[in-house]
């Protein structure tokens, strides 16, 4: 994998982090580091739906994989916040 390529997945997985932020109601309480994070992985596992399922390649935006990749990113956004949160009422 090229530079370009990373930098251009760490910018994909942000802004699919954000978009996922945005989606979840309320304050989130996690980094911008987790939201990398949880976004790079969405938009992996939302394009590899994607092939799955057929609908990765149509013409103009892939607009089916898009919505695939927010909401596996609002799902982790929602997991990460509820771990933390539950790790930091334990202390």
């Amino acid at each position: 994998m090229e530079i370009s390529g990373i930098i251009t997945a760490l910018i994909v997985g942000l802004i699919i982090g954000a978009l996922g932020r945005l989606v979840v109601p309320g304050k989130q309480n996690i980094s911008i580091l987790w939201t990398l994070a949880i976004g790079i992985v969405a938009a992996l596992l939302g394009t590899l739906l994607a092939s799955a399922i057929g609908v990765a390649d149509t013409r103009g935006i892939d607009w089916i994989e898009l919505i695939l990749q927010i909401g596996l990113a609002a799902a982790g956004v929602v997991l990460v916040e509820s771990a933390t949160t539950k790790r930091a009422i334990r202390r």
